[in-house]
């Protein structure tokens, strides 16, 4: 039993939960005082290299979040399979666990392919993934700001094939769901805050995406949002070092070979 049972269906929790998550830890994120000695980068730079104003990310995020929720109910509504008594049976706690390692697993390497694609292809680059590297010094609010196309292509059918291949139900889909919009919101974050269990346990991190959104890194580290394994299999992985500036704060330096 979880907390929202008799209250909310799973199906409505799986649509909207990631989507209030989203924007709880995204301005917890917001909320913080400047922290300016575990920024990567300074808040000069944040306002002189962004080029698109925080009324506009807002407006883009909320209208990839309205696509997300029309796509994830009618998700859910064509794979609910209730037994003869109207219940959907929940797999064991082992294999909800196996469901949602898939998920990570197929959503990192759709997301990998897509994304280094929007790279590399002209044409998309300019007028499409572009957007989101307005961000040139990514910031939590930030994280879903894309292009609707990519957000519909990278985030949104990357998440329903991740989804089906798992075979998870919508109750599992609430926890995998929320877990990944946290971890995307960690990676725009622009903070290397100690005790950060992502920067502990995750490779692929705040400072690994930040070299992407550096000039000279957005051919490198396209993997996201949780491993680095593709970067590493296809040669587009770009270690770094984590150095901390004299004005107070950390950069995130490319080591080029």
């Amino acid at each position: 039993m979880v907390f929202w049972e008799g209250y909310v269906s799973d199906e409505a929790m799986g649509t909207f939960a990631p989507i209030v998550v989203y924007w709880l830890y995204a301005g917890f994120y917001q909320l913080l005082p400047p922290l300016d000695k575990y920024r990567l980068h300074t808040r000069k730079e944040e306002e002189e290299k962004n080029l698109v104003p925080l009324p506009k990310v807002v407006k883009g995020v909320l209208l990839q979040q309205l696509v997300q929720a029309i796509v994830a109910h009618g998700l859910f509504w064509l794979t609910s399979t209730p037994d003869t008594s109207g219940i959907i049976i929940q797999p064991p706690i082992a294999i909800q666990t196996v469901q949602i390692i898939i998920a990570m697993f197929v959503m990192d390497t759709w997301q990998y392919f897509v994304h280094r694609y929007m790279h590399q292809n002209k044409f998309l680059y300019r007028h499409v993934h572009s957007q989101h590297h307005r961000l040139v010094v990514p910031y939590a609010i930030g994280a879903l700001y894309n292009h609707p196309l990519e957000g519909l292509l990278l985030d949104t059918v990357g998440g329903a094939i991740s989804f089906l291949v798992s075979g998870m139900t919508a109750r599992t889909g609430v926890i995998f769901f929320c877990f990944a919009m946290v971890k995307t919101v960690d990676d725009h974050c622009g903070l290397w805050l100690p005790g950060n269990i992502f920067h502990i346990f995750f490779q692929n991190n705040t400072a690994y995406h930040d070299i992407h959104h550096q000039l000279q890194g957005t051919k490198y580290n396209y993997s996201q949002p949780f491993f680095s394994i593709w970067d590493k299999i296809l040669g587009t992985h770009m270690p770094y070092d984590l150095v901390k500036r004299a004005e107070g704060g950390f950069e995130a330096r490319l080591m080029k070979d």
